[in-house]
């Protein structure tokens, strides 16, 4: 898991909509970056989506990639796989896993919105939270047989997961410290540590659309 610096973007690259904290964008530009994609990247609002990326993608929701034929490819785990089906220097796709990245995206996902934000959805985030620490627990047994998910090296499950796992553990940062997943939280710190990180969370400007002239 390396920084790797890209070529400034072309008119030719895709158009990539995203948002800085969204952990769905969050991995789409971590492939994309360690896949050296150049993309133009346009940084948005959530309370003010641009005109243009409701156009490509009406469901409303980043990362959206826009390919130079007019393509869309909306979904995150598939802007991973596109990016690294073009280059895959550090062998990322050696390491996926679907059924576990599925998992992560459904059942993860649902228990982390449900105690990160309990009073939208009206939940018990005690509970939430308890379902969360136990798929957690199964993460840390997986990393007791080998140093990654994917396998002996960091790999496309681990970019796609990671994410969540960070959002889920800033909730309560001394609760989670606190808990029994030394692995899990070796695994969480170097990755958040690592200069690869760093560069797919450098803060942007909001992109606006150039006025009609």
């Amino acid at each position: 898991m390396s920084a790797r610096c890209s070529r400034s973007p072309r008119l030719t690259d895709p158009i990539l909509y995203s948002f800085r904290r969204c952990p769905y964008a969050i991995r789409a530009r971590l492939a994309l970056a360690v896949s050296e994609t150049a993309v133009e990247h346009r940084e948005v609002k959530l309370r003010d989506k641009p005109a243009e990326m409701l156009t490509a993608s009406p469901k409303g929701t980043v990362p959206v990639l826009v390919l130079p034929d007019g393509a869309v490819i909306d979904e995150s785990i598939d802007i991973m796989r596109w990016a690294l089906a073009q280059n895959d220097p550090e062998g990322w796709l050696a390491g996926d896993d679907v059924e576990l990245i599925a998992a992560n995206d459904g059942a993860f996902k649902f228990h982390l919105d449900r105690y990160k934000y309990a009073e939208r959805y009206l939940s018990d985030d005690v509970d939430h939270r308890a379902a969360g620490l136990g798929i957690l627990a199964g993460y840390e047994q997986r990393l007791r047989e080998r140093p990654y998910l994917g396998g002996d090296q960091f790999g496309l499950a681990d970019a796609a997961i990671l994410p969540f796992v960070r959002q889920f553990a800033a909730v309560d940062r001394d609760w989670f410290a606190a808990q029994d997943l030394a692995r899990v939280q070796r695994w969480l710190a170097a990755f958040v540590g690592s200069a690869l990180f760093e560069g797919v969370m450098a803060a942007r400007e909001v992109w606006r659309s150039e006025p009609a002239t």
